[in-house]
């Protein structure tokens, strides 16, 4: 395999993982089903790949003592990235804004958002410039 020598990606050989079995569950599933049914592609292409994640993942922001909101991320993968998934034709900015707030939720630097469409699929990544580490 061609080593990967781009510098100014985040986690770019994981990041090449993700997209890869973003593909294959896109290239195989197509956009019929609901996002569990990518969800559950995805996490079992990561498993026979031995790529750690935490799958529905709980994120609360909390201040003080009090628990203000929380959420779920589809997957915070090997403790670096978040990647959430949706179904339709294109991004919404609220889809942005999600995966956003759940990056720095997590204090996590970098963000996938993958859609499934009727093209194929569709991803971004999102980076969160507010990240400390």
């Amino acid at each position: 395999m061609k080593k990967l020598t781009r510098k100014d990606l985040l986690y770019l050989e994981l990041s090449y993982q993700i997209i890869g079995i973003l593909f294959e569950v896109s290239n195989e599933l197509g956009n019929k089903y609901h996002e569990r049914y990518y969800q559950k592609a995805i996490a079992s292409l990561f498993r026979k790949s031995g790529i750690k994640f935490q799958e529905q993942c709980p994120l609360r922001f909390i201040m003080g003592e009090n628990p203000l909101t929380k959420g779920y991320a589809d997957f915070l993968i090997d403790g670096k990235v978040i990647l959430e998934i949706k179904k339709g034709e294109r991004f919404f900015k609220s889809n942005i804004e999600q995966l956003y707030s759940y990056l720095k939720l997590a204090n996590v630097k970098l963000g996938i958002l993958a859609n499934f469409t009727s093209r194929g699929l569709q991803f971004k990544r999102v980076i969160n410039i507010r990240n400390s580490s």
